[in-house]
């Protein structure tokens, strides 16, 4: 098995923490009540299903664009002032995969745009061959959508590819795709269905890294 699809946020980046904290501060500045028992409803699904979830809280004439907007600017706001949070691993594992001549994609609910953006602003983008945004598809995780196009794009069969994923969403939708999901938790627990989702549960990107090489030995 050669091929491995990304999930992003929380994955490559810490940024699931910093769009929590960017959603709770504009929350709070509007008035909103509960937005950290709300965020977790949204990992890892797309703008439209998050759209969906917030006017469920919060009501169906909640301006959720204009909220948006500002969650936006105060996400890009923190990077800018603190940097972008990449996970442990990160240029490591790329490298490795790169080498070891596995063909690399990613697939992520956030918006081409900042998807692209951040892979820049890493200088990772290099390593991918194949990437897709949450706006590109009409289904988002835990929907197997966005995995089987990604396998599409790359050319291989998602049987014989590994999905790394970070939330309960992306891992329902790699397993539903027919996939092999690695599991490397961020913000959300460890669960029962996750276990029995999973082909393997590791703690950061450098447990990945050797344990695909321990597959290869």
């Amino acid at each position: 098995m050669k091929a491995v699809v990304f999930d992003m946020d929380g994955v490559l980046f810490d940024t699931e923490k910093v769009c929590m904290n960017a959603w709770v501060n504009v929350a709070e500045r509007l008035g909103m009540q509960g937005m950290r028992q709300v965020f977790p409803l949204c990992i890892g699904r797309n703008n439209a299903d998050d759209e969906k979830i917030i006017k469920e809280h919060y009501g169906v004439d909640f301006d959720y664009q204009g909220f948006r907007a500002q969650a936006s600017k105060e996400f890009w706001d923190i990077i800018a002032a603190k940097g972008l949070p990449e996970k442990k691993g990160v240029h490591e594992l790329l490298e490795y995969l790169k080498n070891d001549g596995w063909k690399i994609g990613l697939a992520s609910s956030t918006k081409r745009a900042s998807i692209q953006s951040l892979l820049e602003n890493a200088g990772i983008a290099q390593y991918f061959s194949y990437v897709i945004g949450g706006e590109e598809i009409v289904h988002s995780k835990p929907e197997p959508e966005i995995y089987l196009k990604a396998c599409e794009g790359l050319g291989v069969d998602p049987k014989e590819t590994y999905a790394i994923e970070d939330s309960h969403n992306g891992i329902r939708s790699a397993y539903s795709a027919g996939m092999r999901p690695i599991m490397v938790p961020d913000l959300l627990p460890v669960t029962a269905e996750m276990i029995e989702k999973t082909t393997v549960i590791l703690w950061d990107l450098l447990e990945v890294l050797e344990w695909l090489k321990a597959r290869e030995r």
